[in-house]
């Protein structure tokens, strides 16, 4: 197995967005919105990692690729839904979070299955 460039470079820039949008909720968000950018930015930091130990798992196969991408995926559109109900007003957005909040879900469910299927892991 290699490395997964793309996966590891959309983990990156999920990191970076995570880590602007905690500043922005620390420093320069009103009150009423800060619990949600907060809550956002510390999802999609938690499913960047997880993508990044995914990307770089050379054992996990496809599946563990699948995993990272399912995680990464799920904490930015997680993120940006909470986002776009804090900052722009568009309480529709909470139909979307959801989704999100699956796609980590079964991301880390599916690490639990690479997990247990790769053959180089000492049981």
């Amino acid at each position: 197995m290699r490395l997964d460039r793309n996966l590891l470079v959309f983990a990156a820039f999920n990191g970076a967005m995570a880590v602007a949008l905690g500043a922005f909720a620390a420093h320069g968000a009103s009150p009423a919105i800060k619990s949600l950018l907060t809550t956002g930015a510390q999802y999609q930091m938690v499913h960047a990692v997880l993508a990044v130990a995914c990307a770089t798992w050379l054992d996990g196969g496809k599946t563990g690729r699948i995993a990272g991408w399912l995680a990464a995926s799920g904490g930015l559109i997680f993120c940006l839904a909470l986002a776009m109900i804090g900052l722009l007003s568009l309480p529709v957005m909470g139909m979307i979070a959801p989704i999100g909040g699956i796609l980590m879900i079964v991301g880390w469910i599916v690490l639990a299955i690479a997990a247990f299927s790769s053959h180089n892991i000492n049981a």
